[in-house]
């Protein structure tokens, strides 16, 4: 058996909790390798919207196990807040939901942290959600993090006290003020819940899950231009978002992966700082994110839109390894004569057609080729096979750009509202 990996292929806010809680029938494990409660992975069935920020999107199906994998950062509090809202729901979280042991935690002053340090940058502030995430990261690396294994160790508290000692040095230095006594009590009782739920040493349980011939999938956070190494630095996350990461963070070879599914929307959005080369300022893109509800399900903030960015999506399925590709939110270009995808850039001077190292409007313009539009409402379509002819030349120019199948197209929030294009993929 192999690994299926499930990603963005933008700036993150793609789908890609539809898609996985669509998908997770037909597999035996989901497994979330990166990121942490930044992320929104969003759901809607039976009239009801969910959003998951730690907890794979596979967590409503009662045939999956769900794993927090070893390259995720987690939040306890926010974690144990999840949890709640789903046990409320007649949820089985706690024989569905496993923790990986070497899976570091955020800590209150992680938090602080990452606060103290996007104020202190002003105007070059790379749009931070504040949650702790980049400093926990950077702990991790600096080998001085704890993980979820170290909470049932005798020196726990010992860890705990030593970190935030080294972070309250740096706090004095950024003159951040905090209150640290209020803070604490609500994360230590969050951690004393964590240990009541089962810990496992992730990379052997999944490759004894694929001996055993189980369906695993991989699911990613954020989006692959959010790649700590090959986004849009310094603008990014700061892990590793692409294929590449569900093996660092599930703790599985390369030669393990098998499809790789890559969702992106039918135009572009972007939350937060950083170079967005098709983004629109004008009543188009408005109109863009008022029909799209393009506004943040973790932070609630607006997210700049514009028109579909084809070197960059190329760029994402190269790096990735695309074997198919899954078309979101096709619903909302509905009512556009025309339609502009950017097939090329002006660049310093030269027309070029791949993304280059920097890519800031000064130095880069789209240039874009015109489509014909849609007004067919797309929405209470049930099969491919009713979609406008317009649609369907959009998605063939796309599949011709990229060289890679288009297995899905969505076309409204809830999970029915999905037009399989390839039958075996569900």
């Amino acid at each position: 058996m192999k690994v299926d990996v499930l990603l963005g292929l933008q700036w993150g806010d793609e789908g890609k909790g539809k898609i996985v809680d669509v998908l997770t029938p037909k597999y035996d494990i989901i497994g979330r390798f990166q990121g942490g409660p930044n992320a929104g992975h969003t759901l809607e069935f039976n009239g009801i919207k969910h959003v998951l920020r730690t907890i794979p999107s596979g967590i409503f199906h009662d045939t999956a196990i769900n794993i927090i994998g070893n390259g995720v950062v987690i939040d306890p509090v926010v974690l144990i807040a999840e949890i709640d809202a789903l046990i409320k729901m007649g949820v089985d979280v706690k024989s569905k939901l496993l923790f990986a042991k070497k899976a570091h935690l955020i800590l209150p002053t992680h938090r602080l942290l990452d606060a103290a340090s996007e104020a202190a940058k002003g105007k070059e502030k790379i749009g931070s959600t504040l949650k702790g995430i980049g400093p926990t990261y950077m702990d991790k690396t600096g080998r001085n993090g704890i993980r979820i294994g170290d909470i049932s160790l005798p020196n726990f508290k010992d860890k705990y006290d030593a970190l935030v000692e080294k972070h309250k040095q740096i706090l004095s230095h950024l003159n951040f003020e905090y209150n640290l006594p209020e803070m604490e009590p609500e994360w230590f009782k969050a951690i004393e819940t964590l240990k009541t739920y089962q810990q496992i040493e992730s990379e052997h349980y999944i490759n004894n899950a694929l001996q055993n011939n189980k369906a695993i999938l991989a699911e990613g956070a954020q989006g692959s231009l959010l790649d700590i190494d090959f986004g849009s630095y310094p603008f990014v996350t700061s892990s590793n978002t692409i294929c590449a990461g569900a093996c660092t963070g599930l703790g599985i070879a390369p030669n393990r992966i098998g499809n790789v599914y890559g969702i992106f929307k039918a135009y572009c959005t972007r939350v937060g700082s950083g170079p967005f080369p098709t983004e629109l300022h004008d009543e188009i893109g408005d109109q863009i994110r008022n029909n799209g509800r393009e506004f943040g399900s973790v932070t609630g903030r607006p997210r700049r839109t514009g028109w579909l960015d084809l070197p960059a999506l190329k760029y994402a399925v190269m790096i990735n390894g695309v074997t198919e590709l899954l078309m979101m939110k096709a619903d909302i270009l509905s009512g556009f004569d025309t339609i502009k995808v950017c097939t090329a850039y002006n660049y310093e001077g030269k027309q070029i057609d791949y993304l280059p190292f920097d890519y800031s409007p000064e130095l880069l313009s789209p240039v874009y080729t015109e489509l014909k539009g849609w007004n067919q409402d797309l929405t209470g379509l049930n099969s491919p096979d009713q979609m406008p002819q317009a649609l369907n030349d959009y998605i063939t120019y796309i599949e011709k750009a990229t060289g890679v199948p288009i297995s899905v197209v969505s076309v409204g929030p809830d999970r029915t509202q999905t037009l399989i294009r390839k039958k075996e993929l569900v």
